[in-house]
């Protein structure tokens, strides 16, 4: 079976079991985040971590991102938003515009889009040669080598909709007025070539998928489930590098 066919939560989970374990997982996060900023624990200062997001239009990446930073203090993340490159980002290697981003020790990073654009919209959209973007999956697969060899925490997610609950949800923010704004064209143009952007994301999921940065593909029909698993597989995933590393 596929990774996205397979995309369902292990469980029913109502939506206040799954408020109260968001919250128990939001405050483990913060003491994560201290120990890894050096504000609290024996180390004065730990690895970096960079959160990265994929996933498919209203998919629930915004809302994910939101709980992901809520319980931190503002000085200690960075959130960065990634749409289509510049002119003068085309200039460079496509990977260019992300390093400066990319958080350094004791910091913490997430990224709503990332360098996957280019085996996803540009390869179906057209944006880059079949050339290019087949020699992406090698050199983001090297580059995420890169990060990690140097203690880079990395940690993955797909956001996972279905087609029915991705169309329930455009037809929700077409009859709102506060969020008409983040429904466009374009989102209805992608929904329309989903066979060919489903193609793209099992593609990018079995050859960029590695022990140092694997993929988590988050069901996120049910927003409330898809919050909480992000927060507390970021937090299992802290846990398990500071494990190895003999940190506390």
């Amino acid at each position: 079976m596929s990774r996205l066919g397979s995309a369902e939560p292990p469980a029913e989970l109502s939506k206040k079991k799954a408020v109260a374990r968001l919250e128990e997982a939001q405050q483990r996060l913060l003491r994560l985040r201290l120990i890894l900023g050096g504000q609290i624990g024996e180390q004065k200062i730990g690895p970096p971590l960079c959160v990265a997001f994929e996933g498919w239009d209203a998919s629930g990446k915004g809302g994910a991102i939101k709980r992901l930073a809520q319980p931190l203090d503002p000085r200690h993340v960075r959130v960065s938003q990634f749409a289509a490159p510049t002119y003068d980002e085309k200039r460079h290697h496509f990977l260019w515009r992300f390093w400066p981003k990319l958080p350094g020790w004791g910091g913490m990073a997430v990224f709503d889009r990332s360098w996957y654009g280019r085996v996803l919209v540009e390869r179906v959209e057209g944006f880059a040669t079949e050339e290019q973007w087949s020699r992406a999956y090698k050199e983001i697969v090297e580059f995420e080598r890169t990060l990690t060899a140097e203690g880079m925490i990395m940690v993955k997610f797909w956001m996972h909709v279905s087609p029915e609950e991705q169309l329930r949800r455009f037809e929700d923010r077409a009859a709102d007025p506060l969020r008409q704004w983040k429904l466009t064209d374009e989102d209805w143009r992608n929904r329309d070539k989903r066979p060919a952007y489903e193609e793209a994301v099992e593609d990018m999921l079995e050859r960029t998928e590695h022990k140092w940065a694997p993929w988590h593909v988050i069901p996120g029909d049910n927003k409330h489930y898809a919050r909480l698993a992000v927060v507390e597989t970021v937090c299992d995933r802290i846990e398990a590098e500071l494990e190895r590393r003999g940190i506390k």
